[in-house]
């Protein structure tokens, strides 16, 4: 399994509430987290099948940003 960390604009708690359900269904519900607290908001996302891309669309559907790191 590999982890791939993306610098996000998801910067609180509300905000990790409007994605959760997006990316639970894209990547599971204990492969990814936020870290609200780092000012680069990184979003870090476990997975074996899913592409940089398939995540940054993911979060872009829900309003926000992402961009590989």
């Amino acid at each position: 399994m590999k982890t791939m960390k993306f610098k996000t604009n998801i910067n609180c708690s509300n905000c990790v509430a409007k994605v959760t359900p997006f990316l639970d269904k894209k990547v599971g519900k204990e492969s990814w987290n936020v870290d609200i607290e780092s000012p680069d908001k990184i979003l870090s996302v476990d997975t074996d099948d899913l592409t940089e891309e398939d995540i940054v669309k993911t979060v872009k559907r829900t309003g926000f940003e992402a961009e590989a790191i």
